[in-house]
Parts: C-alpha cells; sequence; structure tokens
C-alpha cells in the first residue's frame, strides 16, 4: 500500500538560485553534486535537477530538489554536514537567493526546464487538476469497481485516495504539467543581451 499523504507534514519542492563567480563553474558543479548526494542519504529526499544557466552575462544555477515530507526537509537543514557543504559553497558564489519552498498543488506543477518557479494562476491548476483526476477515477472505477463497492464507504474512499495521489504526483501531473507548459507558463520575452565592447566601439564610430 502506497504512503498516505499528511498534510500537515507535506511533500515539498524546494529551489534554490546561486550566481557563480566567474570561473568557479567547474568547482560549484562539483561542490553541488557532493551537496546533493549527503541529501539524498537523509530520509525522504527523492531527488534534483541542476539548471545550467544558459546566458554567459548571467551565470545563475537554478537546483530543484524533493523531499517527501517537510520534517524530513527541516532534518536535512539542521545538518551539520549541510551547513559544512554550505561554507564550501559560499567561497564559489556571489549571490544565493532565499530557498523557494512549494507545497500543495504548487508541487505537482513544477517544470525541470523552467528557470524559475513561479506557479501558473489558481484557476488554471484547479482546471488542469480536475482534466487530471476525472479520467483517473474513471479509470480506476471502471478496472476496480466491483472490488471497491464491496468495501464501506470510508474503507472505499481510503484505498481510492491512496491509489490516487501517489499516481497524480510521480506518473500524470509530470506529464500533463509538460503537455500544457504553454497554456500554464506562457513565454514571456527574454530582455536583450547586452552589447558587446565590440559593437559599442562600431556604434561610436558610426555617430563620429
Amino acid at each position: 500500500m502506497s504512503e498516505s499523504i499528511n498534510v500537515e507534514d507535506p511533500p515539498v519542492t524546494i529551489v534554490a538560485v546561486h550566481k557563480v563567480k566567474p570561473g568557479k563553474e567547474k568547482a560549484f558543479e562539483q561542490t553541488m553534486s557532493g551537496l546533493l548526494q549527503a541529501a539524498m542519504s537523509f530520509e525522504g529526499h527523492l531527488g534534483a535537477n541542476i539548471l545550467r544557466p544558459d546566458d554567459s552575462d548571467d551565470p545563475q544555477y537554478s537546483i530543484i530538489f524533493k523531499f517527501n515530507r517537510m520534517s524530513n526537509l527541516r532534518r536535512w537543514e539542521e545538518s551539520e554536514e549541510r551547513q559544512e557543504w554550505l561554507v564550501r559553497l559560499a567561497r564559489l558564489t556571489q549571490d544565493s537567493s532565499p530557498l523557494q519552498i512549494l507545497t500543495g498543488l504548487e508541487t505537482w506543477f513544477t517544470l525541470p526546464l523552467k528557470r524559475a518557479i513561479v506557479p501558473p494562476p489558481r484557476y488554471k491548476m484547479a482546471l488542469i487538476t480536475w482534466l487530471a483526476i476525472f479520467p483517473l477515477i474513471s479509470g480506476i472505477n471502471a478496472l476496480f469497481g466491483s472490488f471497491l463497492n464491496q468495501l464501506p464507504p470510508l474503507f472505499r474512499s481510503l484505498v481510492l485516495t491512496a491509489v490516487l495521489v501517489p499516481l497524480m504526483t510521480y506518473v500524470v501531473m509530470p506529464r500533463i504539467t509538460r503537455l500544457f507548459a504553454p497554456w500554464l507558463y506562457p513565454s514571456t520575452p527574454r530582455p536583450p543581451r547586452k552589447a558587446s565592447r565590440l559593437n559599442r566601439k562600431q556604434r561610436h564610430r558610426t555617430k563620429l
């Protein structure tokens, strides 16, 4: 039987953004890999993604990792091992944003290829969630309806939700989020890159 979800101790998605000092990218990636390996040894760690910068003028790394419970995240955050790794990271970074912790519906709407994790509007989350839950419940009832109908109503709901929630979290929502990504996360135009020194010199000569 799948582990039930405790609303008072929910799964969490954590987003950390680090701006790396020039020339320290390789050392940062090695140190971050070591930190994530250490985190994986703690109970409840569900994996991580490192998103490398796609703009040399803005060398920010985004690290996304998950814990199955908030309490397990807190144990990792309060550990001496984590503090030691953070000291090493501090030598390689020049700016780090506060951790962003997502719980509830927001954890279903995180895209692994997005640089910034900004949840979509709630009406979009509600609609996509309904689109995912409706066929799931219909399929479960079609396949196991005869078995579920034999159970007491309370136990039937327990079994149904115990199957539904893990499927939503780990199977359905990651895929449906990618499918509807253009609607959930409308693309925004990127700011123009800074002109190079050569281009600025050429413009100056043109004006002269």
